[in-house]
C-alpha cells in the first residue's frame, strides 16, 4: 500500500461542509472519495487536515488516502480533476512516508476571511466575500487583536456543537489588512475550534462598526461563555489557505489566496 497526500481546492458554497454524511448530502468529501476511487479501481477513504463547515471555501487543504494502485502524481492529479464537479479541483499529489498523517501530522493551519466593506452589496464574488454595509474601521479592529494572540481558552469563540476534547488553542498569528474595499483577517493557530475564526470575525467586525470597544475582544475571551460572545459571522468569506508540515514530508506550498488578493498576502508569517 502506498500514502498519497493531495491538496485540494474548492468553492464550498454547494456544500455541506467537508465531511461525507448521509446519502443524498453533497459535500466535498464524498465528491473528492468517489472521484479517486474511479482513478484507483477501488474504494478511497481519505483523511483531512481539517473539517470545513457549510459554505466555507479551501484552496489549500491537505488530504491523504492509501492505495495499492500504481498511478503517477499526474495521473491522480488530472484522472481526479476530469471525475469532479467544476467547483472542486485537486491541486498536486505527492507520494509521502507511512507516518504522514493529514490531520494529526500538521504544525499549524492558515484562514483568511475576506470581508466586502461597502453600503451596495456586490454582483459578483457573493458567495466567496462576506458583506459588511457598515464602514469598518480597521484601526480599531486592529487594536482588539493583541489579547486574542497567543495561548488561550477559547471556549467563548467556539461553536456550541464543537466537539474538540479541549478549547485550548494556540493562535500563532492574528492580523488585519485593508485593501481597497476588501478587509482581510488572517489567523494562524495550531489548530482552530468549530466556528472559532468566524466568531472571531463577528466580534471585529462589530467592534470595527463602533458597536463595541476593542478591549471586548479580550472580554469575551475571558468569560469563557459562548452566550456573550458575538455573532457568528457568516460562511461566504472565510477560505482555508494553507496546512503547514514538516519539511522533511516535502510537500508543496503555494501561494495562498484567493488569487485576486494582492501578492503580498501569500507567505506565512
Amino acid at each position: 500500500m502506498t500514502r498519497i497526500a493531495l491538496g485540494v481546492e474548492y468553492d464550498g458554497s454547494h456544500y455541506h461542509g467537508w465531511q461525507a454524511q448521509q446519502a443524498g448530502v453533497a459535500t466535498v468529501q464524498a465528491e473528492v472519495e468517489r472521484a479517486l476511487s474511479q482513478v484507483a479501481d477501488h474504494a478511497v477513504s481519505v483523511a483531512c487536515a481539517g473539517r470545513t463547515d457549510t459554505g466555507v471555501h479551501a484552496l489549500g487543504q491537505v488530504i491523504h488516502f492509501d492505495t495499492n494502485a500504481e498511478r503517477s502524481e499526474r495521473g491522480w492529479v488530472y484522472g481526479a480533476n476530469s471525475a469532479l464537479p467544476a467547483d472542486i479541483a485537486i491541486r498536486w499529489a505527492k507520494p509521502v512516508k507511512k507516518d504522514f498523517h493529514a490531520r494529526f501530522g500538521a504544525i499549524a493551519r492558515r484562514y483568511r476571511y475576506v470581508i466586502y466593506n461597502h453600503s451596495i452589496r456586490p454582483g459578483l464574488y457573493n458567495r466567496q466575500l462576506t458583506w459588511n454595509y457598515r464602514p469598518l474601521d480597521v484601526a480599531r479592529m486592529r487594536e482588539a487583536l493583541p489579547a486574542l494572540r497567543g495561548t488561550h481558552d477559547f471556549t467563548s469563540y467556539r461553536g456550541v456543537h464543537c466537539q474538540a476534547k479541549s478549547p485550548v488553542k494556540t493562535l500563532h498569528y492574528l492580523e488585519v489588512f485593508q485593501r481597497g474595499r476588501l478587509i482581510v483577517i488572517e489567523a494562524e493557530a495550531n489548530a482552530f475550534l468549530m466556528h472559532m475564526v468566524r466568531n472571531i470575525a463577528g466580534v471585529l467586525m462589530a467592534i470595527g462598526a463602533g458597536k463595541a470597544e476593542p478591549g471586548w475582544a479580550g472580554e469575551v475571551l475571558a468569560a469563557r461563555d459562548r452566550r456573550l460572545g458575538g455573532v457568528t459571522a457568516p460562511p461566504y468569506g472565510l477560505y482555508m489557505v494553507g496546512v503547514r508540515y514538516a519539511e522533511s514530508h516535502g510537500l508543496p506550498q503555494e501561494p495562498f489566496g484567493p488569487q485576486w488578493l494582492p501578492d503580498d498576502l501569500s507567505a506565512w508569517r
